[in-house]
């Protein structure tokens, strides 16, 4: 499957990709730190894209754009193939958000998931704290189902600096733990297509 948009192009995950990934840039936001493409040896990046790519349950995505660099990866995990329904999961390198981006890859996946894979429903999971994203999801037409506390992976967080302050309200710390409101979404194709025709 290949989709080629105004600036991108998404096609199945190669192994070169994950290498590229490398060159990615880091989120300068610590709360955002977990997405960071971490440091592997190239054993562990070719483990890694194995199991992302020979599962019956997920389907992974390059995307890159037409000049042929690669920025971000995404995935339809948890796909079930008799309710019509999978879980999104998206990475950008962090050198091309706020560029328009992460709306575009969505407009053009979305489109093609609701069609001509005929799939019905699309589920999500993003961090409150994080407004960028949940901004997109919001535009694409997600709808939140639920709002539940999940555990942060760093419970050393600086929470005098900037970054915290700002979200304070999305964190809980309870007895040395530091936990972060997760809002489920979910997206409808009947939704989706019903804004879609909207926007035209």
């Amino acid at each position: 499957m290949e989709i080629i948009g105004k600036r991108i192009i998404i096609r199945p995950l190669k192994l070169q990709d994950v290498f590229d990934m490398r060159k990615w840039g880091k989120h300068k936001n610590p709360l955002l730190e977990d997405y960071n493409f971490p440091e592997m040896t190239d054993n562990q990046i070719k483990k890694w894209h194995k199991i992302k790519t020979r599962s019956f349950f997920n389907k992974y995505f390059g995307i890159s754009t037409k000049e042929g660099r690669l920025i971000g990866y995404m995935g339809m995990k948890e796909i079930k193939s008799f309710k019509k329904e999978s879980t999104l999961g998206i990475v950008l390198d962090p050198n091309f958000l706020d560029m328009g981006y992460g709306s575009e890859v969505l407009q053009y996946f979305l489109k093609r998931y609701f069609t001509d894979m005929q799939m019905k429903r699309m589920y999500l999971e993003v961090a409150e704290f994080n407004n960028r994203a949940y901004r997109v999801y919001k535009k694409m037409g997600f709808k939140n189902i639920a709002y539940y506390l999940e555990e942060f992976f760093d419970e050393e967080i600086d929470t005098t600096s900037s970054y915290y302050k700002d979200t304070e309200s999305s964190f809980v710390i309870s007895d040395g733990k530091v936990y972060n409101y997760i809002y489920k979404m979910k997206l409808d194709r009947q939704v989706f297509l019903m804004n879609s025709s909207k926007n035209k």
